[in-house]
């Protein structure tokens, strides 16, 4: 049927790189990939059948909104062979179509929204399957230093990877960046070329290009139809922005960057956040001057406002020798021993957050069962602490466990018109349901941050 489906005798079951697909014909592909970088794969829109599509099905999340046509999870699963069964067959003659792309703009900051992108069911469940056969061939392709949007990486694993880079590199100035909008501006053009280095199949490129040309339908119930950029939510989304930015910025920084460097030079990306590491200034000058240049030829800019150059040194401390980045602050400090070590601790802007995301939560939900709401909060406690429990940031931790004590204690007495919840009344619920004790670990279990 395909090629890459022969492959499947020959793969090496327990490579460490493609080890993580479950379905055997995407570890075909990947082992292809990995073997030879530069083919480009044929007849991958015949890999989208109802395996694949019944696989990605149970994937998807069972709650997720529904987008224009109202189609939920379970609605769809009422019927779900005749509905892969025509939906496959659309795929085939060409039939299939893009759906409207529901738009909803979410709470980003004080004052600050964030557009997400709502595609229909059956659009997401091809999206998902797409992903997938991309990301067996350029997870192969992408760097270490990448770390969005991408399996078994995380970014409390882009935070450890970098403090352990900078600890143990020679290392004296830092370009923390950020690309302003990036997700609005990447170009779909020079993207499906950038695709089609290594996918030489119309149809599966086609199917693409449906989705980034998907009108999409805005709370005002206007119609807007893109030219440029992805909508954010989409499940493809994600994947198409990574391959975007490993072509704009991560080769480039591979193969023109650091062999033109006189020292040292390091990267650690997460999605269009990212930070470079030099061991000298005029190297960073340069890069600090040509980035703009580089992003620019991808219809992309940078953000001015996140995008700094700054003197980054063991061997000096003080408010200006830090830098942000994925939420931590970083700084030098000497250790207990009087050496100088590189620590971390929750970013300023990032703690106010959860704090007033916090009182938003006990203030909205104070009508609920005590019990019920303090196991909703020793849950987002649990993954508040697992991703800031760095060491170093136990005051941090201990902050928001406080205000998280000192809000129950104000807001459970608001739920009647007098004072009647007491301190040792609280202390005698958390005997039973008790928060989690801050701590710091230096390998934390897999866990999202709810704030």
């Amino acid at each position: 049927m395909t090629e890459v489906r022969s492959l499947q005798s020959t793969l090496i079951p327990d490579a460490e790189d493609w080890e993580h697909y479950e379905l055997s014909f995407l570890r075909g592909i990947a082992y292809k990939a990995k073997k030879q970088p530069n083919y480009r794969f044929r007849d991958l829109s015949c890999c989208v059948d109802q395996t694949l599509l019944s696989y990605c099905f149970r994937k998807l999340n069972k709650k997720a909104a529904s987008g224009v046509d109202r189609v939920t999870y379970i609605g769809y699963r009422e019927n779900f062979t005749a509905n892969i069964t025509d939906l496959i067959d659309r795929l085939k003659r060409g039939g299939y179509r893009a759906k409207l792309v529901k738009r909803k703009h979410i709470p980003k900051g004080p004052g600050k929204t964030r557009p997400l992108g709502i595609p229909v069911l059956e659009d997401k469940l091809v999206q998902t399957a797409v992903s997938q056969i991309l990301s067996a061939i350029y997870e192969q392709d992408f760097h270490r230093f990448s770390y969005g949007y991408r399996p078994r990486r995380n970014a409390r694993q882009a935070a450890d990877d970098l403090v352990v880079r900078m600890q143990f590199g020679r290392f004296g100035y830092v370009v923390e960046a950020d690309i302003k909008g990036y997700f609005n501006h990447i170009d779909h053009d020079r993207l499906l070329s950038i695709l089609a280095q290594r996918i030489d199949d119309k149809r599966f490129l086609g199917l693409i290009n449906k989705w980034l040309k998907a009108g999409i339908l805005e709370e005002d119930n206007s119609v807007s139809y893109p030219e440029e950029g992805t909508p954010q939510g989409g499940s493809v989304s994600a994947m198409l922005a990574n391959i975007y930015l490993h072509h704009a910025m991560d080769e480039w920084f591979e193969k023109v960057v650091k062999p033109h460097c006189q020292g040292d030079a390091i990267i650690c990306r997460y999605a269009d956040d990212f930070v470079c590491a030099f061991q000298y200034a005029r190297d960073a000058e340069r890069f600090y001057k040509a980035l703009p240049k580089r992003l620019e030829k991808f219809n992309l800019q940078v953000a001015e406002d996140k995008t700094h150059i700054l003197r980054f040194s063991r061997f000096e401390t003080g408010l200006k020798n830090r830098f942000s980045f994925l939420s931590f602050e970083f700084y030098w400090d000497s250790d207990k021993q009087g050496k100088p070590r590189l620590f971390r601790r929750t970013g300023r802007e990032r703690l106010q957050t959860a704090k007033r995301n916090i009182k938003e939560y006990i203030k909205e939900n104070r009508h609920m069962k005590t019990s019920l709401l303090l196991e909703s909060l020793v849950s987002k406690l649990r993954g508040h602490y697992n991703y800031f429990g760095v060491i170093g940031n136990l005051a941090g931790l201990y902050a928001v466990n406080q205000h998280v004590m000192e809000l129950l204690y104000k807001w459970l007495n608001r739920r009647s018109g007098r004072r009647s919840f007491t301190w040792e009344r609280l202390k005698h619920y958390l005997t039973f349901i008790p928060l989690p004790t801050p701590e710091c670990r230096a390998k934390p279990a897999l866990a999202k941050v709810w704030w």
